[in-house]
């Protein structure tokens, strides 16, 4: 039998901008878009190429490329309210020719436009680059930025989708080593998922995959929930890190 030391749950209100309340959405993506331009000034043509294992189908310069086109496309009003794969495909494409250096000019030059569209419309923006960046460091092998603000911010939004997703399911917990989440709080969670806070927030972006649940399952049975982890495509096939 495991035993769990329950405790309150944190409730936050939806804020402009996205979920946000104690988070300055704006200079936390200034932070991070800092910290992936440091990550990959200097890196050399064959590391610009490697094959990002959480976007399998883009290399690092790739995952630039989106990086930078998301701002550009945003600030010029292209945002569909889905950010669908053809959006982001072209991100890729119209840059498909450029190299790091060019990009980093790129972004570096829309930084300051997408930073007033933010203070005017919100700062979704600040998700798809903190997520981002932890895609890129797992393919650097670049651990780093694992328990910031933005974090925080990213774990609140995207737990409340699975919370959408659990809907009419017994009850899970997810228990990490300063943060927990229950989808029924009170209620005798039928599934426990054990593991690092920044793990658990990965995996509540489809960053981990199945094999990696079930290693953290220390009650129940967590195969029927597996599909509610899925809510930014499927699950990964082979074990995620960015450590």
């Amino acid at each position: 039998m495991v035993t769990l030391q329950r405790r309150d749950p944190v409730v936050r209100t939806p804020v402009a901008g996205g979920w946000l309340p104690h988070v300055d959405g704006i200079e936390e993506w200034s932070r991070a878009q800092e910290r992936v331009i440091a990550l990959v000034t200097g890196l050399s043509p064959d590391r610009a190429q490697l094959t990002v294992p959480a976007c399998p189908d883009w290399t690092v310069r790739d995952l630039l490329s989106h990086m930078v086109g998301l701002g550009a496309d945003v600030v010029a009003g292209d945002e569909p309210d889905d950010h669908n794969e053809a959006w982001t495909a072209r991100q890729v494409a119209r840059r498909r020719d450029r190299d790091v250096a060019d990009l980093v000019d790129e972004w570096r030059g829309v930084a300051g436009p997408l930073r007033d569209w933010m203070r005017a419309h919100g700062t979704r923006a600040l998700f798809d680059v903190t997520i981002h960046e932890q895609d890129m460091r797992g393919a650097l092998g670049e651990p780093g930025a694992q328990d910031t603000p933005a974090m925080a911010a990213v774990r609140d939004r995207f737990v409340s989708r699975l919370a959408r997703r659990l809907k009419g399911r017994p009850p899970l917990s997810l228990v990490g080593e300063h943060w927990r989440w229950d989808s029924e709080p009170g209620a005798e969670p039928a599934v426990v998922l054990r593991a690092p806070d920044f793990d658990l927030t990965r995996a509540l972006l489809a960053r981990r995959s199945a094999h990696q649940l079930r290693g953290w399952t220390v009650r129940g049975d967590v195969e029927p929930y597996l599909d509610a982890f899925s809510s930014l495509g499927p699950l990964p096939t082979t074990d995620l890190t960015e450590s």
